[in-house]
């Protein structure tokens, strides 16, 4: 696909973080962007844009009928990203059926490309801290909690249409993103507020793969003009131990680094009271068991394939980090 191509482009979920990052990375590149959002959804992440909001769910798939049509390209970037809720099926409902009726409404809108956020949560880690990739998928069986679930079979749906039903679509595997306009915020953008507050007295012996979300949106746009119909790109950045990324926090606010390395046998059990807090409050809990669990492992991956063939690349993540904190502070999380 030629580098300069331009044209009509529906995203899903530019009123959250990685969205509205690609919503942007897609204007400044020349696209007519119209956004589907949800009509009680918060959209500060739009004020400013030059962007067509059309009203609609991607559960509601006559809304998303309605705004796929005229349309040339689809970004599909809506997700529900939650480690719990009191309803867990909700979440698989959200990120499977929804991404059904986004990609049925692309085939029968006719685009010509379809580019489809998933995550490197449908990727099997290697032991030992090694670096996975593309080759080794995760099986559903094995996917700890709804969201990693329901992430694994949205991938496999989006696969089997691209194969037996030609589906033109790419899908990219986003990391850990950090940086601005996290607006809810992320589970990760949790931790850089909590450590910016002084708020974090431990940590876990956990590793992450840390992008600036910049980076990722610029990856879905090197993905539409670059990627292959049915392939999967790591879009990440750095691999680091949360440890490093709580010193770097404390660099930055001035505060000092926590140093009590946590027993997760302790950690498990504080999530244990969080979650049975949560039923009863409706709230999220600070602390969740599927976060506690997956900390097993050290979640790092790495990009050399986006790199390759997409001539993707990104930026050191401190500079992520920054961007985050001082978005955050901007916008009141620190007061």
């Amino acid at each position: 696909m030629d580098a300069t191509t331009t044209g009509r482009v529906l995203v899903t979920g530019a009123t959250g973080f990685v969205g509205a990052a690609v919503a942007r990375v897609l204007l400044d590149a020349g696209f007519e962007v119209r956004v589907l959002a949800r009509e009680r959804s918060m959209r500060a992440n739009l004020d400013g844009l030059d962007v067509d909001v059309a009203v609609g769910d991607i559960v509601d798939r006559a809304s998303v009928d309605a705004a796929a049509r005229g349309m040339r390209y689809v970004f599909h970037v809506a997700a529900d990203y939650r480690l719990w809720a009191t309803d867990p099926e909700a979440i698989v409902r959200t990120n499977v059926d929804g991404t059904a009726n986004v990609m049925r409404a692309a085939q029968d809108a006719g685009v010509e490309r379809v580019v489809y956020t998933s995550s490197v949560a449908t990727i099997k880690l290697k032991p030992g801290g090694e670096a996975a990739d593309e080759t080794t998928p995760l099986d559903e069986r094995d996917a700890t909690g709804a969201y990693k679930r329901s992430k694994v079979a949205a991938e496999k749906l989006v696969l089997s249409l691209c194969a037996r039903e030609r589906l033109p679509a790419v899908i990219v595997n986003p990391s850990t993103p950090i940086g601005p306009r996290d607006i809810k915020p992320t589970p990760t953008g949790r931790v850089i507020v909590n450590a910016a507050a002084g708020r974090m007295p431990g940590y876990v012996d956990t590793g992450l793969n840390l992008v600036h979300v910049d980076d990722v949106a610029k990856g879905h746009l090197a993905a539409l003009r670059r990627g292959v119909v049915g392939e999967r790109y790591i879009l990440g950045g750095q691999n680091v131990p949360l440890a490093e990324l709580l010193r770097v926090v404390a660099g930055l606010t001035g505060r000092r680094a926590p140093s009590l390395r946590m027993p997760r046998t302790l950690v498990y059990a504080i999530a244990l009271g969080a979650e049975a807090f949560a039923r009863v409050s409706r709230r999220e809990p600070f602390v969740t068991l599927d976060g506690v669990r997956m900390s097993k492992h050290r979640m790092f991956f790495t990009s050399a394939k986006a790199e390759r063939s997409l001539g993707y690349r990104a930026r050191p993540y401190v500079e992520g980090v920054r961007d985050a904190i001082d978005w955050f502070r901007a916008h009141g999380y620190l007061a």
